[in-house]
C-alpha cells in the first residue's frame, strides 16, 4: 500500500498541477471565444485528433503497447531496448502519414462530427481550425509512445507534468487572443484569428511532446530509428491491437453521436450545445484524472508483471487495493460534483464571452455527471483486469454493448427533452450506460481471476458513502444558506460556497471516514500528516 501511494503521489502531483492548468485553460478559453458558435467550433475541431489518435494509438497504449514492452524488458537480452525503439519509429512515421491525411481530410472529418450545413459560416470556422488543430497528432503520439515507455520504467513524473507546460503555452495563446482577437463573434472572427488559435494549440502539444522526449533521454533511452520490422512482433500486436482498435471505433461511433446531438441542441439553443457538455466533461473527468488515472497507471505495469508470473492472488491484491483507494477519493467527490455544480462553473467560466448564466447551464450538465463518476472509475480499473492478461477482445464486447446503451438512451433523451436540457440528458444516458457496463465488467473480471473480493469492496464503499453524507449536507447547507441570503450564484457567493461545502465538506469527510476507521483514508491522512511533520 506504501509503495502504491508513493507512486501514485508523485503521478498526482504532476496530474493535479496539469489539472489546475488545465481550469485555467478552459476558464480562458470560455472567457476569449464563449461557448456559443465559434466556442463550439472550436471544440469539435479541438476533439477529432483524440479521437483519432483513440483509434489509432491511446487504447493500444495501455492495453497492448504497455504489457509487451514489460515482456520484452523482462526477455529480450538487451532489456528491450531494441524493442522500444522500434516502437517509436513506427509510431513516428504512421503518425506523420495520418497527421498529414487528416488535414486533407478536415472537411470530411467535420461532417462526421457535426451536424452543421457545408458552407455555413460555424461549418467552414470549424473546417480551417481543424487543419491547424489535426497536425498535432503526430508530435501527441510520439509523446503518448514515449510517455508509455517511461511508465514501463517507473519514471511516471515526466508524462503527469508535461501536459503543464502545453496547458501553459494554450493560455498564453488565448489570452493573447482576448487581447487582439476579434471576439467571439463568428461572422467577424478572421483567418489571422483562427491561425492564432489552431497553430497556438498545436505549439502547446509540441512543446509537452518535446518535455518527454528529453525526459526518455535522461533515463538513458537513446532513439535510434529501426526499421527491421520483422522483429517489431507487429503481428502479435496486430492480433491484440485489433480489438482495442475495434473498441475505440465503438467508443468513437458513440462520441460522434453525442457531438452531433450537442450541436444540434446548440442550433436550437445558443450556448447549450458542443460547448457546454465539453467543458463539463473536462470537469467530472479532473477527479478520475488526478486520483484514477495515477492509480492506474502505476497499477498496470505491476499487474502484467504478475500475470506474466502466474501471480493470479497478487492481481486480485493489486485491484483491491486500488479500486477501494481510488473510490475512498471518488464517493465524497462525487456527492460535491452532484450538490456544487453551478458553484464550480460559475467561477471558472462565468467571465467574458461567457455569461452567468451559460456558466450555469455548463454546472447543471456537471451535477449530472457527477452520477457517473464513481462506476466510471471502477469501470477503466477493471478493463485494466483484462489488459494486464493481454486480454483486448473482452473490453470491445463490454465498450460496445456500454455504448449501444449508452447511445439508445441518448436518443431516447434527447427526444423527449426540450432543447434546453438536451446535454443534461446525454450526461445522464452516460451516467447510466457505465453503471451497467461496470456491473458487466465485473462479472466477467471476477470470473478471469477467481473472485475480485466484491463483498469487502462493497462493505467498504458503503462505509465510504456513509463517512460521505455529512459531507454532501453541509454542501447543500452551504448552498441553500449563501442563494438564500445573498440572492443567485455570482463570483463572491460560489467561491463562499465552495469553500463552505467543498473545502470544510472535504476535511469534514476525512475526519469522520478517519474516525470510521476506513483504512485507505487512514492511509492517506497518515502520508499527509508525516510530509506536514517533515
Amino acid at each position: 500500500m506504501s509503495r502504491m501511494l508513493r507512486a501514485s503521489a508523485i503521478m498526482a502531483a504532476g496530474t493535479m498541477v496539469s489539472r489546475v492548468t488545465g481550469f485555467v485553460r478552459t476558464m480562458v478559453l470560455a472567457y476569449a471565444i464563449g461557448t456559443a458558435a465559434l466556442g463550439d467550433a472550436y471544440n469539435v475541431a479541438y476533439a477529432i485528433p483524440y479521437g483519432i489518435l483513440d483509434l489509432l494509438l491511446l487504447g493500444v497504449l495501455s492495453s497492448v503497447i504497455v504489457p509487451m514492452v514489460v515482456r520484452a524488458q523482462q526477455h529480450d537480452e538487451d532489456g528491450g531496448r531494441a524493442y522500444e525503439q522500434r516502437l517509436l519509429t513506427i509510431a513516428t512515421g504512421t503518425l506523420i502519414v495520418v497527421a498529414v491525411l487528416a488535414v486533407l481530410a478536415a472537411p470530411l472529418l467535420i461532417d462526421l462530427y457535426s451536424d452543421w450545413a457545408p458552407g455555413s459560416r460555424q461549418y467552414e470556422v470549424a473546417v480551417m481550425l481543424a487543419r491547424f488543430i489535426l497536425p498535432q497528432l503526430a508530435f501527441f503520439g510520439v509523446g503518448a509512445v514515449a510517455g508509455a515507455i517511461l511508465n514501463t520504467r517507473d519514471r511516471y513524473g515526466a508524462p503527469m507534468w508535461a501536459p503543464v507546460l502545453n496547458n501553459v503555452v494554450v493560455i498564453v495563446v488565448f489570452l493573447l487572443y482576448a487581447a487582439i482577437g476579434t471576439g467571439s463573434d463568428i461572422t467577424k472572427v478572421t483567418n489571422t484569428d483562427l491561425a492564432l488559435l489552431g497553430l497556438g494549440t498545436t505549439a502547446g502539444i509540441v512543446a509537452q511532446a518535446a518535455v518527454l522526449i528529453v525526459a526518455l533521454r535522461r533515463v538513458g533511452f537513446s532513439f535510434v530509428p529501426r526499421f527491421d520490422l520483422r522483429n517489431a512482433r507487429l503481428g502479435e500486436m496486430g492480433k491484440a491491437g485489433v480489438w482495442t482498435i475495434g473498441y475505440a471505433v465503438v467508443t468513437q461511433l458513440g462520441f460522434m453521436l453525442t457531438v452531433n446531438l450537442a450541436s444540434s441542441a446548440g442550433d436550437a439553443v445558443k450556448g447549450h450545445g458542443v460547448s457546454p457538455y465539453t467543458l463539463a466533461f473536462q470537469l467530472f473527468q479532473l477527479p478520475y484524472g488526478v486520483i484514477g488515472v495515477s492509480v492506474i497507471t502505476a497499477m498496470l505495469p505491476r499487474m502484467s508483471r504478475a500475470v506474466s508470473e502466474g501471480r493470479f492472488e497478487d492481481v486480485r491484491g493489486e485491484f483491491g487495493s486500488n479500486v477501494r483507494l481510488i473510490c475512498s477519493l471518488m464517493v465524497p467527490v462525487s456527492l460535491l460534483l452532484m450538490v456544487l455544480g453551478p458553484a464550480i462553473t460559475v467561477p471558472i467560466y462565468g467571465h467574458g464571452a461567457n455569461s452567468v448564466a451559460d456558466a450555469v447551464y455548463i454546472g447543471n450538465v456537471l451535477q449530472v455527471y457527477g452520477l457517473a463518476l464513481v462506476p466510471f472509475a471502477i469501470f477503466q480499473l477493471l478493463l485494466r483486469v483484462f489488459y494486464s492478461f493481454g486480454d483486448t477482445r473482452t473490453p470491445v464486447f463490454i465498450g460496445a454493448g456500454t455504448t449501444a446503451v449508452n447511445a439508445v438512451l441518448m436518443v431516447l433523451l434527447y427526444l423527449m427533452l426540450p432543447a434546453a436540457y438536451a446535454v443534461m440528458g446525454l450526461a445522464l444516458a452516460y451516467a447510466v450506460a457505465y453503471g451497467l457496463g461496470a456491473i458487466l465488467a465485473w462479472w466477467l473480471a471476477s470470473r478471469r481471476v477467481g473472485g475480485l473480493g466484491g463483498w469487502a469492496v462493497g462493505m467498504s464503499m458503503t462505509r465510504m458513502y456513509l463517512a460521505a453524507l455529512p459531507t454532501a449536507v453541509l454542501a447543500l447547507a452551504a448552498v441553500w444558506l449563501v442563494t438564500t441570503v445573498f440572492g443567485g450564484l455570482d463570483f463572491l457567493n460560489s467561491v463562499i460556497v465552495l469553500a463552505i461545502g467543498g473545502g470544510l465538506g472535504m476535511v469534514l469527510y476525512l475526519g469522520v471516514a478517519h474516525r470510521m476507521r476506513i483504512p485507505e483514508v487512514n492511509s492517506i491522512v497518515g502520508m499527509v500528516a508525516r510530509r506536514v511533520g517533515r
